[in-house]
């Protein structure tokens, strides 16, 4: 499982700011550092720079815009990203039912005694 998993990508989605900032690129189909930094608590500069993070990861990708630069999701990295959090949720489940499993047998011994 640990294998799998792409803790640069982590990494990446691990701050608050980028996830939101993923997801307004998402619900908007792109936009510039400008457009973000409006709708987010952090400046322009701080966006630049939690676009470099998402882009090293291939979260993002930019295209120039004129004076700008647009940048948008890549939707199959963020379904990737998306498998990987599923893959290790199961893990996770399936460790935390041999932990029941075992609690519930030390349980009915205790109780046969």
């Amino acid at each position: 499982m640990s294998a799998a998993v792409d803790d640069e990508l982590w990494s990446a989605v691990g701050d608050p700011i980028r996830r939101r900032m993923l997801d307004l690129l998402l619900a908007d189909g792109g936009g510039t550092a400008t457009t973000l930094s409006e709708r987010l608590p952090v400046t322009r500069q701080a966006v630049a720079k939690h676009l470099l993070v998402l882009g090293r990861v291939g979260l993002v990708h930019v295209t120039p815009s004129g004076r700008e630069r647009l940048y948008r999701v890549d939707e199959a990295q963020l379904a990737r990203a998306v498998a990987q959090l599923s893959a290790v949720g199961a893990a996770w489940d399936a460790r935390l039912q041999r932990i029941k499993r075992i609690a519930e047998a030390i349980q009915r011994r205790n109780q046969e005694r």
